[in-house]
């Protein structure tokens, strides 16, 4: 869904406004809100070059324990790490085939 509307070049999905600054194209938040415990929040993003990614905040309540938080963290960061690894795949063009 990149269809351009006729205002100023911005998306369909564009939360236009404040958001759309320096060129760039931002869509409204999604949330996802777990009270007291995580939030995360996801932004689609065109910028001047017309490239589009995903911005992603996430914020995690953390254990008060040192060791559980930093055991917290790493599962944290390798669940990151395949998933932007995963993302990253999935943008990738694949290869054409032979004879096409």
């Amino acid at each position: 869904m990149n269809r351009r509307t006729g205002c100023a070049g911005h998306t369909d999905w564009c939360a236009r406004g404040h958001r759309c600054n320096l060129g760039e194209h931002r869509s409204e938040e999604i949330v996802v809100d777990l009270p007291g415990r995580a939030r995360a929040v996801l932004v689609r993003v065109r910028t001047t070059a017309g490239r589009e990614h995903a911005e992603v905040r996430v914020r995690v309540a953390l254990a008060p324990g040192q060791i559980a938080a930093r055991r917290q963290l790493v599962g944290l960061l390798g669940d990151l790490r395949h998933t932007v690894t995963r993302a990253a795949i999935a943008a990738r063009p694949r290869p054409r085939r032979g004879g096409r």
